[in-house]
């Protein structure tokens, strides 16, 4: 039987599912739980996504459902209540201000359990060196949907290796291909949110 909760995020029924989170609050229903059914949901939007039924909107619109979700259950945890898989830093590189792509990824990897570090837009090598050195992420990814982001890629991947830091580096948006991903120096592409999330599970 189909989880209720899960159900109604996956079919982007924004006010069923915030009534089932209050409902199950109310109950005595333990937040981690309620967050399973809620990243259940999302995993059943990603496979819409992959299968071509859903597209970019609907990612989006899951998305806000999610952190809606999670903004209702974020008081409800006690110490130790979100513990995730593990950190992962994300920004849009420097010279490119394009954010819908890198919010998408930031939205599922939060709902695949992750412990997200968003830096923003424009972002200068030295702040994706500086976040990852301070949060001991293992995994850092980057966006851009500008040709002109390539090089800020390159040189992003360059410092942080040249920092000497432990961490997998995948890269990200429209423009960007397997030749381009050789080209900056990262160790995957991820095609779009789902493969991120999936790379990261990997990658952790």
């Amino acid at each position: 039987m189909t989880d209720a909760l899960a159900a109604a995020i996956s079919d982007l029924e924004e006010e069923q599912a915030n009534k089932l989170v209050q409902e199950r609050l109310a109950a005595g229903t333990s937040p981690q739980d309620i967050l399973a059914s809620c990243r259940d949901g999302m995993e059943l939007v990603g496979k819409r996504y992959e299968a071509g039924e859903y597209f970019v909107s609907e990612l989006i619109m899951a998305g806000e459902m999610f952190k809606q979700a999670n903004a209702a259950l974020a008081s409800h945890f006690g110490a130790g209540g979100g513990a995730t898989k593990g950190k992962v830093v994300v920004g849009t590189v420097k010279g490119d201000i394009h954010d819908i792509g890198k919010d998408l990824v930031v939205g599922m990897l939060k709902a695949g359990g992750f412990e997200v570090i968003d830096l923003g837009v424009d972002v200068p090598k030295e702040k994706f060196v500086e976040a990852a050195k301070d949060s001991g992420a293992r995994v850092v990814g980057l966006s851009g949907l500008l040709t002109i982001s390539f090089d800020s890629m390159k040189e992003t991947v360059a410092a942080l290796k040249a920092a000497g830091l432990p961490v997998k580096i995948m890269v990200g948006g429209g423009p960007l291909t397997e030749q381009v991903r050789e080209y900056v120096g990262a160790d995957a592409l991820g095609a779009d949110a789902q493969v991120a999330v999936r790379l990261a599970n990997q990658w952790m």
